[in-house]
């Protein structure tokens, strides 16, 4: 086991720092958090199944017997909890000797950075690796052009051709949206909500989505995505985002983006017996996934 003793410490054994400093940078807000839709969970794992819909009803002839038809399970969605933790130890006579401000507060607040950054790239991985390898409950990568369906018609939720963002790309995106149907081939009102985006392109999408005139043309013509109000939230910078060119779009399809709380963050501190020294520990298990994958589009850029 690691332990830090006074040999690793030696400075703040003697007297003459001015000042103690690399521990304490500032954060990030919790950008998954509006991003995904959080739950709890009370099992080692959680399973969310899709079910399909009933086919456009048939005209009924006169005097004939109604039709019937029927429903399924389509295929089942798992999200399987981890367990993020991380501890510190102090020797006793590193606390001890220590003569500035306390070394447990500083390196807890250390160890707590550590924890909220570890669940901003676990949230995060499934932009970062859905366009190759993350797959959704379907059997094909989150982001994918041929999201099947019982009907045998597909369904895309990123653009055949990768396309860097800009106004036309936008707009594609909101009409491919529109058009996505259910596993018995109705059509399901899908409409796009928030725009999600890499700190490179926050300017862009500013220029896109804020001018009230077309962005980057001499036409007077008026921002139609603006106007109709398609995108109805601001941009939202995702820090995380590990492609500077891909971008993604939240939808209103329901049970898309999931985060499963099993244990909240939790702290611990003990002495050890034997040494003296003591020991910080933090804990907390979750998992993010998805469900339906057409809670979101994305587009890995074409750059």
């Amino acid at each position: 086991m690691s332990v830090i003793s006074r040999a690793a410490l030696f400075k703040e054994l003697i007297p003459g720092l001015n000042e103690l400093f690399g521990l304490e940078y500032d954060r990030y807000q919790q950008e998954w958090k509006s991003i995904y839709a959080t739950q709890g969970s009370d099992r080692s794992f959680e399973e969310e199944v899709k079910l399909s819909t009933f086919g456009a009803a048939p005209v009924k002839p006169e005097g004939m017997p109604v039709s019937y038809d029927t429903a399924q399970e389509v295929w089942t969605s798992r999200y399987t909890h981890e367990t993020i933790a991380l501890a510190f130890s102090l020797t006793e006579e590193a606390v001890e000797d220590n003569l500035y401000e306390s070394l447990s507060e500083r390196y807890a607040k250390a160890m707590a950075r550590s924890m909220w950054y570890t669940k901003e790239v676990k949230a995060a991985n499934l932009f970062n690796t859905g366009f190759d390898t993350y797959q959704s409950g379907d059997g094909v990568t989150v982001f994918s052009t041929v999201h099947p369906t019982l009907s045998g018609a597909t369904n895309a939720n990123r653009p055949t051709t990768a396309a860097d963002l800009s106004e036309a790309s936008l707009e594609a995106a909101a009409i491919t949206i529109s058009g996505w149907r259910d596993e018995r081939n109705l059509l399901i009102a899908a409409r796009p909500k928030k725009l999600i985006i890499p700190q490179a392109l926050q300017f862009t999408a500013t220029r896109i989505l804020a001018s009230e005139y077309r962005s980057g043309t001499a036409d007077n013509d008026v921002n139609a995505l603006k106007n109709k109000g398609t995108y109805s939230q601001n941009a939202s910078i995702w820090n995380y985002l590990t492609d500077t060119n891909a971008w993604f779009v939240t939808t209103d399809v329901p049970d898309g983006l999931k985060h499963f709380s099993r244990v909240a963050l939790q702290k611990g501190e003990d002495s050890d017996f034997d040494t003296g020294n003591m020991r910080y520990r933090t804990r907390e298990r979750y998992v993010f996934g998805i469900s339906d994958p057409l809670g979101v589009y994305g587009s890995p850029g074409a750059s």
